[in-house]
């Protein structure tokens, strides 16, 4: 089968001569308003459809058609949506350069070493784990009227004095380059279409890359992992990129989005009976740029996880049962790493019973905050928070490892044929 789709990316000077020549066979043109405009397409145009869909375009499959993208399609465009639906002899491409091309090359970037940022499809949120001072970001937006929220957007997190550039229309006549504070540019007036934006970062803090984000940054009704133990717990759970994670007792949801910001292509599924609660933690997960990645059930655990895609890790906040780890077990692949929190003695002595017979680790904790007591700072059993943390591989022959403060617990590892650590105190 000879190709009969050509994919051509496009920049405000217009087509090349091998863009011309595919133009000028095709049958076809799908694009958008601009792109037809440009290349002149008249009756052949069909301009795509709103919500974005490449079925219509599918449909003309036989005929000689065009898909025009902007710049590079295959860098945040729709050239990798085509090649997915189509066998590699159906289509060919002739890229332009991307507009983060042409941008670094207006700025002296070294683009290697700047963050690409694709925002006309997505919120502005994406942006915030890049956010530290001296970074460099090029983002795209979805038009001139979108730089200024952008800007003040930068400006609310505390980013005002970031340098920023508002890239319009580049390579062509119309082209326009304004620098400005965020703070100044989030009260200009609209610009051109298309529009970049290059963001020299400055101003506040920006997130720590390490696990144990502050309680502070996530809203909650006091259910949420405490930041000391969302750090072991979120190494215990070690996302690697591309893996999914079950998160039954999704709460604040601040352990899915932790594990959504460590690594690459991650995805999470939450479990979450309460609806005020599941609302809240995809409210927090869109403040991380991260809701879109978030799939929330609204059930108890464990109904209805037969439905959802196939995890590489479990995490259980609370409400551990024996029904819900049998559950669990029987639906977890091979491999699938279990992490489960336990608060009370009663989950303690149902996580040891279960570490026992399958294998794993367990953690104990003992955490305390300083509080005031006669002009010095104590550290008190009434500020002690308490919890203990199973990891448990679903394949036999995985070591158990504990770190106990109770003669009971003890004695189970042992007669488990386990290692047991006395911890001081």
């Amino acid at each position: 089968m000879s190709a009969w789709l050509t994919i051509i990316g496009l920049n405000e000077d217009g087509p090349s001569p091998a863009a011309r020549e595919a133009l000028a066979r095709a049958e076809v043109i799908f694009g958008g308003a601009r792109h037809l405009e440009l290349t002149q397409a008249g009756a052949r145009g069909r301009p795509w459809p709103v919500p974005f869909s490449i079925a219509p375009l599918l449909a003309c499959r036989g005929m000689q058609v065009v898909a025009l993208c902007s710049g590079d399609p295959f860098w945040f465009g729709a050239g990798s949506l085509l090649a997915e639906a189509l066998a590699p002899e159906e289509w060919v491409a002739l890229p332009a350069p991307s507009n983060f091309a042409l941008a670094a090359a207006k700025l002296g970037w070294r683009l290697e070493d700047t963050i690409c940022l694709g925002l006309h499809a997505a919120p502005f949120a994406q942006a915030r784990a890049h956010l530290h001072d001296g970074a460099r970001l090029l983002c795209l937006l979805r038009g001139g009227e979108a730089v200024a929220p952008f800007a003040a957007y930068l400006t609310e997190l505390g980013f005002g004095a970031s340098r920023l550039w508002r890239l319009e229309a580049l390579g062509g006549v119309r082209e326009r380059i304004t620098q400005a504070s965020a703070a100044e540019m989030a009260v200009l007036g609209p610009g051109l279409s298309p529009v970049a934006v290059a963001v020299e970062v400055a101003g506040a803090l920006g997130l720590p890359r390490t696990p144990g984000l502050a309680d502070s940054l996530f809203a909650h009704d006091g259910q949420i992992t405490k930041r000391p133990v969302r750090a072991l717990t979120l190494s215990a759970l070690a996302p690697r990129p591309g893996e999914h994670l079950w998160d039954i007792g999704l709460g604040a949801g601040s352990i899915s989005i932790e594990w959504l910001l460590a690594a690459p292509r991650t995805s999470a599924s939450g479990v979450e009976a309460d609806a005020a609660r599941a609302a809240r933690a995809l409210e927090n997960a869109a403040g991380f740029g991260v809701a879109q990645r978030l799939h929330v059930l609204e059930r108890r655990a464990p109904d209805g996880l037969e439905t959802l895609a196939r995890p590489d890790a479990i995490f259980i906040g609370g409400g551990a049962s024996q029904a819900l780890l049998e559950r669990l077990w029987a639906l977890a692949p091979a491999g699938t790493r279990l992490v489960a929190n336990a608060v009370t003695l009663e989950s303690e002595a149902l996580l040891t019973a279960w570490s026992a017979e399958k294998g794993g680790a367990l953690l104990r904790l003992e955490l305390a905050e300083a509080a005031a007591l006669g002009g010095q700072a104590r550290l008190g059993a009434g500020q002690a928070d308490r919890a203990m943390e199973c990891h448990v591989m679903r394949v036999a022959g995985f070591g158990l490892r504990a770190a106990v403060r109770t003669e009971s617990l003890r004695a189970a590892l042992a007669a488990a044929g386990g290692e047991v650590q006395a911890l001081a105190g």
